[in-house]
């Protein structure tokens, strides 16, 4: 199938149709069907008769030089010389010949290197930037994802979960991050502490003043200098502040923690789209290895994969079994803090004489 390929612009990734593997080019949009025969490994075969061979795997999101240059040394040596990432940051392989599968996968192991992560996995953590590239984190993602991955290695490499699982980790609690069938996410306990005297040579005031989502900041005069105010009553300690106004600060190495929430999906494959819910709070932001975050993923899928039926999401797996049912199964405790009361939530709120989950 012809297709031409784009004009340059000025802004914007290069037209993928050029680096390409020569099969998929020729067959691009007539496959007939695709096959898992192990995991790490997928086969697409073609109308016309070709077939291609997918090998997935582990990679960072932030690669160096070396290990990037070793990872395409592997690919000109054993495949075709095609690459591409993925969005969750894993390398895949692209080869139009079965006999180099195994040579190629035996390279990757040979380098350290986890082939893995498909079907029914735990997928490559999907992360920020964390204290490498971010002005604001709260945490590191990337370190929070070494960790974890280095703990759930085999079920990266092997496909035994009722269904697919995402992972997602976020660094703050307004810009990064996404719907996950389990999050790690920051979450700040204490409202911002603002440095007075830096306030009106850096922050713009009225763009501090509107960011805020529940109308907590205000402008005012500390010591005689234009500054910013913040009604702790209403402060629901997002940071949202901190980025236009780096004096605002809110991390904080005692008071920042992590929490985890479960049940987000994007797609509406089956249902529609869902929000995750916070599980677990007030969790320790514990470098370098985080282990009791850690330590309650693990239990959570553990026990996931136990009791869900097949093709299970996460999210499908705990509204059949219920909240209580799944508080008491994963040994959480459930708190009054799980309750949804922010006055902004009045569309989710269960409103009623009596609290149902």
């Amino acid at each position: 199938m012809a297709k031409d390929m784009r004009e340059p612009i000025e802004s914007g990734v290069p037209d993928g149709w050029q680096y390409m593997h020569p099969v998929s080019r020729k067959n691009f949009g007539m496959w007939k069907f695709h096959e898992h025969p192990r995991p790490g490994v997928l086969r697409h075969v073609a109308y016309s008769g070709d077939e291609i061979w997918t090998v997935r795997a582990g990679t960072s999101r932030i690669l160096d030089l070396f290990a990037l240059r070793k990872l395409c040394d592997i690919g000109d040596q054993y495949a075709d010389g095609y690459v591409h990432f993925t969005i969750r940051s894993n390398i895949e392989y692209l080869v139009s010949d079965a006999a180099k599968v195994e040579p190629l996968i035996n390279a990757l192991g040979g380098a350290g290197f986890i082939v893995g992560g498909t079907q029914n996995s735990v997928a490559m953590i999907s992360h920020t930037q964390g204290w490498l590239h971010c002005d604001i984190p709260g945490t590191d993602a990337s370190g929070v994802v070494k960790s974890m991955m280095d703990e759930l290695i085999d079920e990266f490499r092997h496909a035994n979960m009722p269904n697919r699982v995402h992972l997602t980790t976020s660094c703050c609690q307004i810009n990064c991050g996404g719907q996950g069938d389990i999050a790690i996410n920051v979450q700040h306990t204490k409202p911002p502490k603002i440095n007075h005297n830096l306030v009106a040579n850096v922050c713009e005031r009225p763009s501090v003043v509107a960011r805020c989502p529940v109308a907590a900041i205000r402008p005012a005069m500390v010591n005689g200098k234009p500054s910013l105010e913040v009604d702790e009553k209403k402060c629901i300690c997002c940071g949202a502040c901190y980025p236009p106004c780096p004096p605002m600060q809110i991390n904080d190495a005692e008071h920042s923690k992590l929490a985890i929430w479960v049940g987000g999906n994007h797609s509406n494959a089956r249902g529609k789209p869902t929000f995750q819910k916070l599980v677990a709070a007030g969790i320790p932001n514990n470098p370098p290895r985080w282990p009791e975050a850690t330590a309650i993923v693990k239990r959570i899928l553990k026990t996931y994969k136990e009791d869900a039926r097949d093709w299970e999401r996460v999210g499908e797996w705990i509204e059949r079994i219920g909240w209580p049912r799944f508080f008491e199964m994963v040994e959480l405790p459930f708190t009054k803090y799980h309750i949804d009361t922010w006055r902004g939530a009045r569309a989710s709120l269960n409103a009623s004489t009596h609290i149902r989950f």
